[in-house]
């Protein structure tokens, strides 16, 4: 039976909680690697892994905070083995990836990140790409989709949609899920900055195990993730992406045009599978129907059970398979049939 998202949301709930409980994380951790390097035009040296054949059909995957690419380290040999082209680039302030310039704003606003993403695809030749991300992940992709529709060639993401107005910035949540954000303003005092600044390991432990109901991660992959915070630009990211998305810094002038378009929190056009992990603390599971209203292309959405925060390392086959669902879902936003599980 065919059936439109909305539809599909209200008339079959059942489908995005009854996936099946999906296998534990491998313990030994390993890395992506080697990584190439590209210089963009958002005046970065962008550190990034690559695998499968360069016509294959490009997937960008990216992380979140405070993670690494190595966090897609079971994902992307899924995807190769199935003929993509996987970048997988390390954020700014992450891993490798470098300012060109000293100067440069070192910001971390929504639309920066989403740019990002665009001028890394002009910088290696990728026409369009299969968008794929996760917590900060998430932000950029979803601004990547919605501000250049005709890069993206299907979007997936943890938690839907997490374009911010600023508008409603200061606009409050009940006092529980302000609790759970306490982090977002320890990261607006000097305090929180020192802290973050002398202990990121410590900081990632501790996000880690308040975020993710029941994640059982290894001190080894915490060590290699912790890494990627040697950035010596990891801690200003960090705080100006919270600060800024609290309207305690101003954004990057450069980026002006393109967060004013951001604050009317445009649609997604193309298609998209989201998901939303069982186990995470900041944003709790949804069936997806408080966000159908950003999405009017082809939309399928999923609850995924005994997941938390950190998807594609907990849950590396559901991650891949909502890669590979994405790409099933018609391209004119036609009639569809959503699969009933990842």
């Amino acid at each position: 039976m065919h059936l439109n998202l909305l539809s599909f949301i209200l008339a079959a709930p059942w489908v995005v909680s009854a996936l099946p409980t999906i296998a534990k994380t491998p313990d030994i951790p390993s890395r992506l690697s080697p990584l190439k390097f590209a210089n963009t035009s958002t005046l970065l040296n962008v550190a990034y892994y690559e695998s499968g054949p360069s016509n294959g059909s490009a997937v960008i995957l990216v992380h979140g905070f405070p993670y690494s690419i190595d966090a897609f380290v079971h994902v992307a040999p899924l995807l190769t083995e199935k003929g993509y082209r996987v970048v997988v680039p390390y954020l700014r302030g992450y891993g490798e990836t470098s300012f060109i310039y000293p100067d440069t704003s070192r910001s971390a606003e929504q639309a920066a990140l989403g740019s990002d993403i665009i001028a890394l695809m002009d910088a290696i030749n990728i026409e369009k790409a299969i968008f794929a991300g996760y917590d900060w992940g998430t932000v950029a992709v979803n601004v990547a989709a919605a501000l250049w529709p005709e890069r993206c060639n299907g979007h997936v993401a943890a938690n839907s949609y997490l374009i911010q107005n600023r508008d409603t910035a200061w606009a409050p949540l009940d006092p529980e899920s302000e609790a759970l954000r306490w982090y977002y303003y320890v990261f607006l005092t000097a305090r929180g900055a020192a802290s973050l600044a002398s202990s990121p390991k410590s900081w990632a432990r501790s996000l880690w195990q308040k975020n993710s109901i029941g994640w059982e991660f290894s001190e080894d992959y915490l060590d290699l993730t912790a890494t990627a915070f040697e950035n010596p630009d990891y801690v200003d990211i960090v705080l100006n992406f919270y600060r800024n998305r609290l309207l305690y810094v101003p954004g990057d002038p450069k980026y002006t045009d393109l967060a004013a378009q951001l604050d009317a929190q445009p649609p997604i056009s193309v298609r998209s599978v989201t998901f939303d992990p069982e186990n995470s603390v900041v944003f709790p599971p949804t069936n997806g129907s408080s966000t159908a209203k950003y999405f009017t292309g082809s939309r399928c959405h999923y609850i995924l059970p005994n997941i938390a925060e950190n998807v594609p390392y907990q849950a590396p086959q559901a991650f891949a398979n909502a890669v590979f669902a994405v790409d099933s879902l018609p391209v004119d936003g036609g009639n569809y049939v959503c699969p009933q599980a990842l």
